[in-house]
Formats: structure tokens, C-alpha cells, sequence
């Protein structure tokens, strides 16, 4: 996978603004996942969402047989912009947590809401997993 980052544009932080992937492979595309846990109960703070959407991309990604080094695109629903602002650091803690140093690129949606009243944000996801 090759990060496209053209030389005089500045370096953006926690994304990048595309890549590039050739050869044999396997494309893996996962539905929006919103920050329920197993039992379909929420936190109310969005950072705890956040993780747990995280974990559960990390999870169907094993799944497939691919980790977060193969994610190629992320789209993020977040229906507060306010609540996501002030939960910056706590977002940080769990992507670190999760998916480490990998930075995708990556779109962020204010929306109305979500289907389940109780999210505060659906994350989708494109991964590329290269033929062995």
C-alpha cells in the first residue's frame, strides 16, 4: 500500500489523505459499526463508543483475516461534533489502542442520527489484504 501525500502538501494528522494499492488480493468491506457491545448495550460518552466500534472493526477484520495495517479507507457518523471535539483524547487513547500507528485515510460526517437512538457514531470500513 502507498501513501499518496504529495511533497508540498502539510502532513495531516490521525489520516491520510489517500493511498494506492496494486496486485493480487482481497478486498474486505465492513458496515458501519456503531459503538454497542456484544449485548447491544451503549456507553453514554462518545470515546467509549468510539472504542468499542473500534474493537468490533479489529474483530470482523481477524475474521477476514486482516488487521488494521490493511484498512484502506475509513468513513465516520458522528451525530455531535461538540461531543467529539471534547472527546479527543479519549478517541486517541482507543485508535492507539486499536489500530495503532495505521492513519487511513479517513472522512467524518456530522449527522442527524442514527438508526439506534443510543449511537453516537457508525464507522465504516475498507480493507485491502494482499494475496500471500
Amino acid at each position: 500500500m502507498q501513501i499518496l501525500q504529495p511533497a508540498e502538501w502539510t502532513k495531516p494528522r490521525g489520516f491520510s489523505h489517500g493511498v494506492a494499492v496494486e496486485g493480487p488480493g482481497r478486498w474486505v468491506v465492513l458496515a458501519g459499526q456503531t459503538g454497542g457491545d456484544e449485548t447491544g448495550n451503549y456507553a453514554l460518552d462518545l470515546a467509549a463508543q468510539v472504542e468499542m466500534a473500534l474493537k468490533r472493526i479489529i474483530k470482523l477484520l481477524d475474521e477476514a483475516g486482516a488487521g488494521p495495517e490493511h484498512i484502506v479507507r475509513l468513513t465516520w457518523y458522528l451525530t455531535s461534533r461538540s461531543e467529539y471535539e471534547a472527546a479527543g483524547a479519549g478517541i486517541g487513547a482507543a485508535w492507539k489502542e486499536t489500530l495503532g500507528r495505521n492513519f487511513p485515510p479517513s472522512t467524518l460526517l456530522y449527522i442527524g442520527g442514527l438508526v439506534d437512538e443510543r449511537a453516537k457514531v457508525e464507522i465504516e470500513v475498507t480493507a485491502f489484504v494482499p494475496a500471500a
